[in-house]
Formats: structure tokens, sequence, C-alpha cells
């Protein structure tokens, strides 16, 4: 049996050792290992793996006075202003917008760059640029954006309070203190200069047109071992020469034998899907938020999800003989399979559901370990730009350890801007993926934003940019406010109007521009759309134009008939009580009274809707029941996002996930970690496979593949 604790070792020894070896920090390892290693050379790789422990646990720590947020300078191009052209595939006219940092730059003819790399032959949406050094150097630099580069590749980004400088740590090549890499914010991308990094991995680069191509030499995988640790498992895979490694999720999870029960009901202000005998894709992490109307299940399911299968994908081939046995399992580690390929060797895990490999490399001798444990985020605080920090940490409260992974960004920053973004601008329909929104939009960073009916695909609470409603808020709920220069503010938002008739009579309009439909009326104006198209049976269409109807009639069914929205006027859907119909004949002229509660929400330009409000004046004050969330969601456990502000003014965009080894947070403990972070004022946003967090071209917080759709977000833009 291989000794399981340092205790094993003279301190002496291990001094000893400490000094003869020089491996630059990397993730926390636990002190025990259980591989078989005869006398010294166990001594060593003990050594080595506390060495690599100390900074992944936080040894980099960041001084208060370094890691404030600064102003930045970027490279730009006003992407809102561009969405919706190159969402129609329409050529831009020029690039003359364009604004560069104020330093030594080469001619924009020297300059290549394009949003595709070729590694070892797999082809990444990943940008990159290659320039000279500066206008007098004939060197050529090559720039990769960083997320990218970690998620790709396995670069792991060590903690930084330098915007401008990034440590990293890959095998035996440590790049950090003095030699850290060169980093470069230019519009929505950090920009890492990897050029040496390159020369000490052995990496060839070459570009062509819009593909830069990377090649890495040839390395083969010399071993694999495996043991059960008191936290879980490990196993480490052996090289004769460090490799690229990327770690993926595989969308086949695996079944258990029991059938679970339906899931809770959703909330009611949204519609749901009719029952059906069709097997749903599966939710592989926790429930999906019941704000949204869930999927539906199988009347006989033949068996829930249990497990979840991931892969690591290391580019260095394997000899057959060296998996040939079986591998272990346990009640953390489900099956172990390993896949050679002609190029790849693919490791294959199935580990509880809502559980991730922690995955990392070590150098002298070269290793790629994969951890299987509860707890298994990677603790990071890098200043990302000027104005915007990242960072992942875990959030204890009691005995429950949530997983945390953030941005705080600073409003008041130059360069710094916050919008709404939606899927498909310029209209207020449609759903797509964060990461697709977020790029098209040019954002830096982007969170999902308020929620949305999934048949329909429009929001299902506020929007409001540029003054203008795009979605006007519903059921008193939760919202964000915010202008140009750091003003934030959050609160439960209710907009009240009312028309006022020839005789006084005061029609109270129920909703503006919103898909949530009620009895009342409606009201939609320009912000909405050029038409409008009932949302429910027998409903009146009233047509203003400027302040007098000049047309009243039927809809003739939901979704019949599209109404066209006068451009200097608004129209009225009558649902329910039809009666009033009587007092808006064509002719009559109306007055529209317009205010907020909180009233000073009427003077912010920029709002997003959510809910329930969960932290005002540093205080809890979660009432779910006053915004008209349904019984089923409040009591949830899931997945979530949230937003608000800490006493500095800085603002903190927030997703938690599941607890080590259990369910996501509920609404308390949502409301308490955002407490715990320092929030003065906090909403929850849209959850469940809704979460998502974006960050220099990538999700930093989930797998690509298991976030859902979202209707619309909240961005930062980060502009010179």
């Amino acid at each position: 049996m291989a000794c399981l604790s340092v205790n094993c070792f003279k301190l002496s020894e291990v001094k000893k050792m400490h000094s003869r070896v020089s491996i630059a920090p990397i993730l926390a390892i636990a002190l025990g290992l259980a591989w078989n290693l005869p006398g010294k050379a166990q001594q060593v790789e003990m050594v080595r793996l506390m060495d690599a422990s100390t900074a992944r646990q936080g040894m980099n720590p960041l001084a208060d006075r370094q890691s404030r947020l600064q102003s930045t300078a970027i490279l730009t191009d006003s992407p809102l202003e561009r969405t919706s052209a190159m969402r129609q595939g329409w050529k831009l006219l020029s690039d003359s917008n364009y604004n560069f940092l104020t330093q030594s730059l080469p001619p924009a003819a020297t300059i290549k760059q394009g949003r595709q790399i070729s590694l070892n032959g797999r082809i990444l949406p990943l940008a990159w640029t290659q320039q000279p050094a500066n206008s007098i150097s004939p060197n050529i630099r090559t720039w990769i954006a960083d997320i990218g580069l970690m998620q790709s590749a396995g670069v792991d980004l060590l903690n930084t309070a330098d915007n401008t400088k990034q440590p990293v740590q890959w095998f035996s090549v440590s790049l950090t203190a003095d030699k850290s890499i060169t980093a470069r914010s230019q519009g929505q991308y950090r920009y890492l200069d990897i050029t040496d990094f390159a020369r000490l991995a052995g990496w060839r680069i070459s570009a062509d047109g819009n593909t830069l191509s990377i090649t890495s030499p040839v390395a083969n995988v010399t071993g694999v071992r495996q043991a059960e640790r008191e936290w879980g498992d490990r196993i480490v895979v052996d090289l004769d020469r460090s490799a690229p490694w990327q770690v993926n999720i595989v969308d086949t999870p695996s079944p258990s034998p029991t059938p679970t029960p339906r899931d809770t009901p959703d909330d009611p202000t949204k519609p749901t899907l009719p029952q059906t005998k069709t097997s749903p894709a599966p939710n592989l992490e926790t429930p999906d938020d019941p704000s949204k109307p869930a999927l539906p299940l199988p009347v006989a399911p033949s068996a829930p999800i249990i497990g979840q299968q991931w892969s690591i994908d290391l580019d260095a081939k394997i000899a057959p003989v060296i998996i040939q046995r079986a591998f272990q399992t346990s009640k953390q580690l489900l099956a172990l399979k390993i896949e050679p390929t002609d190029t790849q060797t693919r490791v294959k895990v199935t580990i509880p559901l809502g559980w991730r490999p922690q995955v990392f490399s070590l150098g002298n001798p070269h290793r790629l370990v994969i951890d299987i444990r509860p707890d298994s985020l990677v603790e990071k605080d890098i200043v990302w730009a000027r104005g915007v920090r990242w960072r992942q940490q875990y959030q204890n409260l009691g005995s429950a350890r949530f997983p945390v992974v953030s941005l705080e960004v600073n409003p008041r920053q130059t360069g710094v801007k916050i919008r709404p973004i939606l899927s498909n601008p310029p209209t207020d329909k449609g759903t797509a993926p964060l990461r697709e929104t977020a790029e098209l939009s040019g954002t830096a960073a982007a969170i999902n934003g308020g929620f949305f009916n999934r048949i329909n695909r429009l929001a299902l609470g506020a929007i409001r940019r540029d003054n203008k409603w795009l979605a006007g808020p519903i059921l008193n709920r939760g919202a964000i406010a915010w202008k140009d220069g750091g003003e934030i503010s959050i609160a439960r938002l209710t907009l009240q109007e009312t028309l006022i008739t020839p005789t006084n009579q005061r029609l109270s309009i129920s909703h503006l521009n919103s898909a949530y439909v009620q009895a009342g009326i409606g009201r939609y104006n320009p912000d909405w759309g050029t038409t409008y198209t009932p949302f429910s049976d027998n409903e009146i269409v009233v047509t203003v134009v400027g302040d007098r109807v000049v047309g009243q009639v039927p809809s003739g069914g939901t979704g019949k008939t599209a109404f066209p929205v006068p451009a200097n006027g608004y129209i009225l859907a009558l649902r329910s009580n039809l009666s009033i119909a009587s007092q808006l004949t064509p002719g009559t002229l109306l007055r529209l009274e317009t205010q907020t509660i909180p009233s000073e929400f009427s003077a912010f330009p920029y709002i997003v809707g959510g809910g329930p409000l969960l932290v005002k004046n540093s205080r809890v004050v979660l009432n779910p029941q006053a915004e008209g969330f349904s019984d089923a969601y409040v009591r949830q456990t899931a997945i979530r996002s949230a937003i608000g502000h800490n006493a500095a003014g800085n603002l903190l965009i927030v997703t938690v996930y599941n607890r080590a080894g259990g369910a996501g947070p509920n609404f308390t403990e949502l409301a308490q970690i955002l407490q715990q972070m320092g929030a003065v004022e906090a909403l929850n946003l849209d959850g469940g496979s809704s979460t998502s967090l974006y960050l220099g071209g990538n999700l930093v917080d989930r797998p690509l593949s298991t976030a859902a759709r979202v209707h619309n977000a909240i961005g930062i833009f980060i502009q010179p």
C-alpha cells in the first residue's frame, strides 16, 4: 500500500527535494498520493505536486491596492450599431470607425487577423492576430484570445492584478512574474502574445487567410494511472512531452434504473406545453427554471439521468498495450474508458450529474491530471481588463459550498458601457445562444437577462434601451436600472399608464409592449415593432394616431392578423372586458398619463427586468409571492444568474452553480451569497439552463452545449 500522507516523508528530505525541483504553481492538489513509485522517485513526485498546489489554492495573492478596477483603452468598432446589419448579412461599408490604441502600432497593412484556428488539425472558432512588434520591427508577434486559448489548449491562466500581464502554466512551460505573457484588451477580446510561449512549447505557427495554423510536436502517452482518493478519484496520464488538451461534455447521458416524478409545475405566468409521449432532451445539470414551461416528460419514463459523460481530448498517441486492462470504477467515477485515434487519446469519464472533471497539467515529467471531485471549480482572480475583474470562487453557507463565477465591472470607467442586448435585433422576437448574441453584438462580456416565453420567443419582463420600452414591466417584478456614468438602482418596478377620455373617464392600461397577457388593455407603440398580432381570441384592436382614435376592429382570433402600428401613435388591444370599446370609438381624443413606481426609474435609459428582488440596502428582502412567482418556482433549487452592485458602485454579474455534492441554491441561499459578495442591491435573473456567463469569446461558467437559447442579455462593452 502506498503511503498516503506527506508525514511519511522526512521534512529535511522534502526541503532538499524542493530545492531541486522547479515548477511554477498551478491548481491545488491534495497532499496525499496513491501511486506506487519506488523510493526517492515517490518523494520527487510528492514534492512536485505539492509545489504545483501552491498557487492553485490562491498562493498568488492580489494586493488590495493593485486589484482596484481601472480604466482601459481598446480597439472597437461601435458594435451596437453593427449588430443588425451583421445578422442580415449586409456588407459593412468601411472600417473607418475603428479607433486604435495610442501606441506605436505597425501599419494596418502588416496586420493579419482572423476568427479561426487550426490546432493540430482541429478547427476552433478562436480570434487571433499577427503583427510586427512595433512600427519599425520586422519581428512578427502572434496574439490569441485568452479564454479560447485556455479552453482549447489547456493553458492555465493564473491570478493577476495587472490586466496587461497574464501569468500562465502549461506542463513545464511556466511564464509568471516578470516573464508573464503580455496581454492587450482589444474590442471584445483580450489577446495574449503567445510568441515566446509557442517557442518554449515547440509550437509551429503559420497564417493563411482567416485561419491561424498551430502544430505541436508529436506526443505519446507512456502510461495511465488511477487511484481512489478521500475526496474522489484521480487519473494521471503520463506523457513523453507536452500536448494540447481540451475538456468536452458528451451529449449522451447515462440512465438510472428507476423513474423520477414529474418536474414541479411551471410558473403560471407562462404558458405550458401540452403533454406528449415524446421523450425530451434531458437537462444535463439541474432542473430548468420553472418560470419557463418545462419540456414534457414521457408518459412512462424509461430511465432518468444519474450520470454525465465528459471527454478529455489529448493531442497525443497511445499504444494499445497501455489500455489493454480494465479500469477501476467507484461511486464518483461511474465509468472510465480510453479511446485511441490516429492523433489523439480520448479519456472518457462518466461522473455524477452536475459534477465536472478538474483537469490540469504538470511538467518534469509531463502529466495530465484528471480529478473527479465534487468541488471541481478552479478558483481564479484575474483583472481581465481595466474595469472588468473575473473571479471564480467558492461561497460558503454553513456546510454548503457553492461555486460562483462572476465579473465585477466598474461602470464609471472610461470606455465601459452596459447595454441590454437582444438575440434578434432590431426585433424583440427570437432566441439564440448567449455566445452568438454576444459575438454579434460585439460585447466583451455578457450575462443572460430576464424571463421570456419559450413558445413565442418574446420577453416577459422589462427591457428599456435608450429610453424606449422594448418590453414593459410585469407583476411588480424586480428590475435593474442604470445610466452611463455609474448610477445603478434595483427595485420592484411597476409602469402605470392611464388613458383619459374627453368625459374624464380613466382607463387603466395593464401592460406596455408586453407578451404577458391578462384581461384589460394592452398598449403597443412603435418601440414594439411595426405590427401587432393579437395574443388572445376575440380582442378588439383600436388604432390611435397622434392623440385620436382612428379605427376599431375585432381581431378575429389569436395570431391571425397583423395590425400596423402607426409611427406616430399606438395600438390598443382590448381583452376580456370589451365594453370599454364604446369609449374608444373613432374620433375620440385621448390623453395618456405615464409614471413609474419607483418614480426615479423614469429617468433611467436602461432597464432589464428579472425577479425576485434579492437584496436591498444590504439586507435580504426576498418576497417572490409579491412579484407574482408561483409556489413551485419559489421552492425549486437550480443553478442561477443574478446581478447587483456593491458599496463602491461596481456592478456584480454572478452565476451560481450546484453546491459541492448537491443541488443548486434556492432563492434565500442566492440572496445570502450576493450579500456575502458585498451586494448592496441584487436581483435574480432568468436561471436554470438559461444561466450563462460570457467573457472574451466564450462561456466561462459552463459548457456551451448545456446552455439554452435565451431572449435577451446584459452586455458589457469596452470602448476607447
